[in-house]
């Protein structure tokens, strides 16, 4: 079967060189959107997804999830803590937030006018660690960092959610082989031309295109370069963002239209990144939650998510 796969990412920003390191120049003075948007302290901040004006943030630590306006910065929680991680998230045209669920071996579809859980997803019991999310348009899919495999949430006729149990479980073969126990499949993303998924293994550092219908995984040829600590993934026309946590770095490839293969284009870097963990685009740039990983949490912890320009 050839299904292809659309992303539904409603962002259609150019595609250009970005070269390595130096922050993102001055904001034109007329544009007053923070480049820092503060939030709660000790939320423990891993996901953002963003639509509009508005991104939100999940918490690894509660799986709150706060809401920020990107124009004043000022933001509100619009989803109560829920004792377990709110890790890789994606919203939809819809409104609906879809959020990885992390050591809960579960996802969670919340709607993000009023909070309200719409649907919840068991997807696997301990060792599992469900972390990131990516939207096409017949299915959602997640990685599992504890185990060679994708789950795939499909969506009905008008995007319809499946019942508790209408999720099927991928198997990974071919060219990805699980590495110890360290997170290994994190980020996920279409590739561009929209036929297949691209993720990141973190604890090898490399890139693999999954077949949807088969789970036949080849690796992305990217000549001389590794991801380590690859984290989330954003695709943006034949752009691929790979935010590496612990370098404080996004790396950037120029991909062919089937992600077979790509070649590097730089890194983006800010002063402002303290172990960022993903990335989405809105208004012309890239926010990133800052997940501080090397700073003993505790309640008081302030926390913050970076704005650079997507160049």
């Amino acid at each position: 079967m050839n299904r292809r796969i659309r992303t539904t990412l409603g962002v259609a920003l150019a595609a250009t060189l970005v070269t390595t390191a130096a922050p993102a120049p001055a904001a034109a003075a007329h544009d007053r959107r923070p480049t820092v948007i503060a939030l709660p302290d000790g939320f423990q901040p891993e996901g953002v997804a963003a639509a509009g004006r508005y991104a939100w943030f999940g918490s690894r630590a509660t799986g709150e999830i706060y809401r920020a306006d990107l124009i004043t910065g000022a933001g509100r929680q619009v989803s109560p803590a829920t004792g377990t991680p709110s890790l890789g998230m994606k919203v939809d045209p819809r409104g609906r937030l879809f959020v990885a669920g992390g050591t809960a071996g579960d996802a969670r579809v919340i709607d993000t006018r009023t909070g309200a859980v719409l649907a919840g997803y068991r997807f696997a019991e301990a060792p599992t660690f469900v972390n990131d999310v990516t939207l096409t348009r017949d299915a959602a899919w997640f990685t599992d960092s504890n185990r060679p495999v994708l789950y795939r949430l499909p969506l009905g006729r008008g995007g319809t959610l499946p019942p508790a149990g209408g999720f099927t479980t991928l198997p990974l073969t071919g060219d990805f082989q699980q590495s110890g126990t360290g997170v290994n499949l994190n980020g996920i993303v279409p590739t561009p031309d929209g036929r297949a998924l691209i993720v990141v293994q973190s604890n090898t550092g490399r890139l693999f295109r999954v077949d949807p219908a088969t789970g036949v995984t080849t690796a992305v040829d990217v000549p001389g370069t590794t991801f380590v600590n690859g984290d989330g993934l954003l695709l943006l026309g034949r752009t691929l963002y790979v935010v590496q946590n612990r370098l404080n770095q996004i790396a950037v490839v120029e991909l062919n239209r089937a992600g077979t293969a790509g070649a590097p284009r730089g890194v983006v870097t800010d002063p402002g990144f303290d172990v960022p963990t993903t990335v989405a685009a809105a208004l012309g740039r890239l926010y990133l939650p800052n997940a501080r990983f090397s700073t003993p949490p505790t309640p008081t912890t302030p926390y913050t998510a970076v704005a650079v320009d997507a160049r």
